[in-house]
C-alpha cells in the first residue's frame, strides 16, 4: 500500500476483529511470525505492517522522513486506509509510541491495547542515560560507522536483547540481516536512536510529553505484558504504564529480554487471546 507517498509492506491474514502487531527498531513484521497463526486460528484478522523504512517497506533517503511524528501519521493513515475498526493494537519498542498515539488520536476506533517493553514519556529509562557512549554513538563519524557500516543493532543489539540466543542465531538473525543488506538500507537504525529524547528540547520530546498526558485520560481496556529479563525498559517502566493506565490488566511477566516476542511467543499469545476474549471493550 502507498502511504503518504511511500510503499508500505504488511501481512494481512485471517478474518474477524482486527489485531494490529507493531514492531520497533531494528526489527520488522517477521518479529511476529509465531503470533500470526494462533491469532488467526482463534478467529481474528491479524495485520503486521513494516513501518516505512523497515523490513520490506520503502526506505526514504531523507532523515526528516523518519521523525516520530511522520511515523505516527503513516500508521494513522494505514489504519484509515484499511478501514480498521474495533481494533486491538499490540505494540513493543517504537511501536508503542506510534500505536498508542494513534489510539489517543482516535480512541473510538480502538477496542484494546496490549503494551510490551516500550515507553510513552520523555527520558525513556535509566538504560539510555547510563550507557556511556549513547550520545557519542550518534556523532557524525562514529554513528554511521557503528549503525550503518557495522550494523551494530542487528549484529549485536538483537542478540544481546533475547534470552534464548542460540535459537535466535539459528532461526531469526538471518531474516533481520536479509532486510538490511547494505549501508544505505540501515539508515533508519542510526536515525531512530537519535529520536529518543534525553533532554526537554530533544526531538520527539514534545510529542512524548503529549502522549504521556493523553494516556492518563484514555479509558480503553489495556493489557501490560513485560519481559522478566528486560534490559532497555526495566520493571519500573511496566509499573509506570500501570500508573498511567490504571484500567490495564497486569503487568504479566514472561521470560524475555527486550525482544520478548523471540523468547516467549506462545505464552504471550495466550495472554493476548485471554485479553481479546474477555478484556476488550464490549459492543
Amino acid at each position: 500500500m502507498r502511504v503518504n507517498g511511500y510503499r508500505m509492506h504488511y501481512v494481512d491474514e485471517g478474518a474477524g476483529e482486527p489485531v494490529l502487531l507493531l514492531h520497533g527498531n531494528p526489527t520488522w513484521s517477521f518479529l511476529y511470525r509465531k503470533f500470526i497463526p494462533p491469532l488467526v486460528a482463534a478467529g481474528f484478522r491479524v495485520i503486521a505492517p513494516d513501518h516505512i523504512g523497515f523490513g520490506l517497506s520503502e526506505r526514504p533517503a531523507r532523515e526528516h522522513d523518519f521523525s516520530l511524528e511522520n511515523h505516527i501519521a503513516n500508521l494513522a493513515e494505514f489504519i484509515r486506509r484499511l478501514g480498521l475498526i474495533r481494533l486491538t493494537v499490540v505494540c513493543q519498542d517504537w511501536g508503542g509510541p506510534m500505536g498508542l498515539a494513534c489510539a489517543v488520536l482516535d480512541p473510538s476506533n480502538f477496542k484494546g491495547l496490549v503494551v510490551m517493553n516500550t515507553w510513552a514519556w520523555p527520558e525513556p529509562s535509566a538504560f539510555h542515560s547510563a550507557v556511556f557512549p549513547w550520545r557519542m554513538m550518534h556523532a557524525p563519524v562514529v554513528g554511521p560507522y557503528l549503525f550503518q557500516r557495522r550494523n551494530i543493532l542487528v549484529e549485536r543489539g538483537l542478540y544481546l536483547s533475547v534470552v534464548y540466543r542460540e535459537r535466535f542465531l539459528e532461526e531469526a538473525l538471518p531474516a533481520y540481516r536479509f532486510v538490511m543488506p547494505d549501508y544505505d538500507s540501515r539508515l533508519l537504525t542510526r536515525v531512530f536512536p537519535r529520536l529518543i529524547p534525553l533532554r526537554p528540547d530533544d526531538r520527539s520530546a514534545a510529542t512524548m510529553r503529549w502522549l504521556e498526558r493523553s494516556l492518563r485520560e484514555l479509558d480503553i481496556p489495556a493489557l501490560i505484558v513485560w519481559g522478566k529479563e528486560e534490559i532497555v525498559f526495566p520493571a519500573a517502566c511496566a509499573q509506570r504504564f500501570k500508573a498511567l493506565m490504571p484500567q490495564a490488566k497486569g503487568p504479566l511477566w514472561v521470560t524475555g529480554s527486550h525482544f520478548l516476542q523471540e523468547d516467549s511467543p506462545q505464552e504471550i499469545c495466550g495472554h493476548i487471546l485471554d485479553f481479546l476474549r474477555g478484556g476488550g471493550r464490549q459492543p
